[in-house]
C-alpha cells in the first residue's frame, strides 16, 4: 500500500526561540526583584519559590532524599519533589508570576498602611483602637488628663480586650497617647458624690474594677504593654498581668495607695510579691515607692527598658515580628501557661474588690482624696 504524505506545518522557530529568551530574561529579572521585597513572605512561599527556582534550572528532583531528622533539607526537598515533571519553561513562568504576585501584594499592603484611618475601630470615645499588621493597638486617649482612666474609660477598655480576642490580630497592645502612659484612677470618678450614694458608688466601682481586671486575667492572646512615660495606680498594678511590658526610659511606676487611704489591686496582692519578692514590693504597694524604669526593669516588674529618642522605633520593629509568629501557637501557649494561675488571680481580684469597696467607704479614704483634692487646688 502506498503510504501518504504527512503534512506538517511550517513552525517559525525563530518565534520559538524569542519567547524562550525572553522568558529566561524574565525568570532573572524576576530572582533580582525578589530581592526587594521588604516583608518575609513566610516559610510556605519561600519554599514553593525555592522548589519552582530548583525545577527551573535543573529539571524534576534528582537528589536523594534526606533523613527523617534533617527538617529543612527534607522541606525543600518535598517542596521540588512535588513538582513531578513539570517542565523548565513552566516552572521558570510559575516562579516569574509567583515573584511578580508578591510584590504586587507587599505593594498594595504599603498603599494601604499609608492611610492613617486604616484598620481603625469606631466608637470610642476615651481611647484609640486600630490594627494593622496583625496588631491590634489599645491607646489611652486623654492625654490633656495624663490619660486619667474614668469609668467611660474603664467601659471601652473592657470592650476593646473583647473585641481584640475575637479579631484576627496575633497580639494585642496597650499604650498611651502623649506624655504619660497613664496618671491611673481618675479622681474626678470620686468628686460630687453624695454621701447617701457613697456606698452604690463603691459597689457599682467594685463591679466595674472587678470586670476591667477579670479582662486582662483571661485575654486570649499575647498582650503587651508599651509604656511610654509615667504610669500610675491600676495601669501599674495590671501590668503583672500583661505578657511582655516595654518601658521608654523616661517612664516611672507609681502606686500611691495608701497616701490616698486605698489598698491593691490588678492582682498585684498576688502578682507583685511573686514578680519582685515580698520586701520590694511592701515598698510599691504600702509604701508608695516610685520606681524608675530602670528599676523597675531590675525587679522584674518590666522586660526591657529603651531610649526615649528610640522608642517607638525599636518597640514597634519587634511587635511586628512577633506578630508574624504563627498566630494559634502563641494564643495557645499564652493560654497554657496563664491556665496555671489563673484561679488564683481570680481568687485574689476578687478579694482586692471586696477590700477596695470598705477602703472606699472608710472616713479615711474619704479624708485622704479630699486632701488629694485640697493640695490640687493649692497648685
Amino acid at each position: 500500500r502506498r503510504a501518504e504524505a504527512v503534512r506538517i506545518p511550517a513552525v517559525p522557530l525563530h518565534a520559538t526561540a524569542a519567547t524562550m529568551q525572553v522568558s529566561q530574561q524574565d525568570f532573572e529579572k524576576a530572582q533580582e526583584q525578589l530581592k526587594l521585597l521588604k516583608k518575609d513572605p513566610g516559610n510556605e512561599t519561600k519554599l514553593k519559590l525555592y522548589a519552582l527556582f530548583k525545577q527551573a534550572t535543573e529539571g524534576p528532583c534528582n537528589s536523594p532524599k534526606p533523613g527523617m531528622l534533617d527538617f529543612v533539607k527534607k522541606a525543600k526537598w518535598d517542596a521540588w519533589n512535588s513538582l513531578g515533571n513539570l517542565s523548565q519553561d513552566n516552572a521558570r513562568q510559575k516562579y516569574t508570576e509567583l515573584v511578580s504576585s508578591l510584590l504586587s501584594a507587599e505593594a498594595a499592603g504599603q498603599k494601604k498602611d499609608a492611610s492613617p484611618e486604616e484598620g481603625r475601630h469606631d466608637g470610642y470615645e476615651t481611647i484609640l483602637v486600630t490594627t494593622k499588621n496583625n496588631i491590634t493597638k489599645i491607646m489611652f486617649n486623654r492625654p490633656d488628663r495624663k490619660n486619667a482612666i474614668n469609668h467611660k474609660m474603664y467601659s471601652e477598655i473592657i470592650q476593646a480586650l473583647e473585641e481584640a480576642g475575637k479579631d484576627d490580630s496575633t497580639i494585642a497592645v496597650i499604650t498611651g497617647n502623649g506624655d504619660y502612659y497613664s496618671s491611673g484612677n481618675d479622681l474626678s470618678n470620686f468628686a460630687n458624690v453624695q454621701p447617701s450614694d457613697m456606698e452604690k458608688m463603691a459597689k457599682d466601682g467594685a463591679v466595674l474594677l472587678k470586670d476591667f481586671v477579670n479582662h486582662f486575667i483571661d485575654f486570649p492572646k499575647p498582650l503587651i504593654a508599651v509604656v511610654n512615660g509615667p504610669a500610675i495606680g491600676i495601669c501599674v498594678t495590671v501590668l503583672g498581668l500583661c505578657d511582655v511590658v516595654y518601658a521608654s526610659d523616661r517612664a516611672t511606676f507609681h502606686t500611691p495607695f495608701s497616701q490616698l487611704g486605698q489598698s491593691p489591686e490588678g492582682c498585684s496582692s498576688y502578682l507583685f510579691p511573686k514578680i519582685m519578692g515580698s520586701a520590694k514590693a511592701n515598698e510599691m504597694l504600702l509604701f508608695n515607692r516610685k520606681l524608675t524604669a530602670a528599676e523597675a526593669c531590675a525587679q522584674g516588674l518590666v522586660t526591657e527598658v529603651f531610649p526615649d529618642r528610640t522608642f517607638q522605633k525599636e518597640v514597634w520593629a519587634r511587635l511586628e515580628a512577633y506578630a508574624a509568629l504563627p498566630k494559634n501557637s502563641l494564643a495557645v501557649s499564652k493560654q497554657l501557661v496563664r491556665s496555671m494561675e489563673k484561679e488564683k488571680l481570680h481568687a485574689a481580684n476578687s478579694r482586692e474588690c471586696e477590700i477596695l469597696t470598705e477602703r472606699w467607704l472608710s472616713d479615711e479614704c474619704v479624708n485622704a482624696i479630699v486632701s488629694f483634692f485640697q493640695k490640687k487646688s493649692k497648685l
